[in-house]
């Protein structure tokens, strides 16, 4: 009688052939190294919201100072598009009232929340069929975390609007508003203008222009209080 290792080296009868091989068995502590992958389950529940609340602060300063190009795009998430889509949908509710009060604000605000998503799916998709080269919801992040100049002049416009309201006045809240479209506008351009193949970066930008401008215009006909 024989035995053999997985080699297929043949042994004496009684010999005992030895499978030679390594196993790393992960455990929760006590290793070190570069392969040990971080183990979100393991993670405390506040320590994971405070990490995601890190990360979307990270990206409105980067949104806000604009100085790297990928820092929307290495990690992408929807939670900062869809807290300012929310919260500039709260806010500009109502901007139409009826007189006899039965507008409650509802169709407002679910306007504005579609469109924020339709005209940023709409901008994401014609930057696919340009030939970009990042993914719909990369793009869909960037455009959304961009909004945060549009949705800064949206808060001091409405403090405007506590008082007397005058040509000068509009006139002030005009500049603010173009001030956060432009601001809106340079930072999607920074994020997304690398994604683009040469000679359709116009092609891009445009769209890009025109779905913060009309959000900027919003900004401006809100006259609510």
């Amino acid at each position: 009688m024989t035995t053999f290792d997985s080699k297929y080296d043949m042994f004496p009868a009684g010999d005992v052939g030895v499978v030679e091989g390594e196993m790393n068995i992960p455990s929760h502590g006590g290793q070190t190294g570069d392969s040990m992958e971080f183990n979100t389950l393991d993670e405390p529940i506040k320590e994971t919201f405070l990490r995601d609340l890190r990360a979307v602060g990270n990206k409105f300063y980067h949104v806000l100072i604009p100085r790297e190009k990928t820092s929307l795009l290495k990690e992408w998430d929807l939670w900062g598009p869809l807290l300012l889509c929310t919260f500039m949908a709260t806010i500009l509710q109502g901007s139409t009232e009826i007189a006899d009060n039965s507008n409650d604000g509802g169709p407002e605000f679910a306007e504005v929340f579609v469109l924020v998503w339709i005209g940023a799916a709409v901008v994401t998709l014609n930057s696919k069929l340009l030939g970009g080269n990042i993914s719909f919801f990369q793009s869909v992040c960037v455009l959304g975390y961009c909004l945060c100049p549009i949705a800064i002049s949206l808060v001091v416009c409405r403090i405007i609007l506590f008082t007397t309201q005058n040509s000068f006045l509009f006139f002030l809240r005009l500049v603010i508003s173009m001030i956060g479209f432009a601001w809106a506008t340079f930072a999607a351009t920074k994020f997304l203008g690398d994604s683009q193949p040469d000679g359709k970066k116009g092609l891009a930008v445009f769209p890009i222009c025109l779905f913060y401008f009309i959000l900027s215009w919003l900004v401006v006909s809100h006259n609510n209080v």
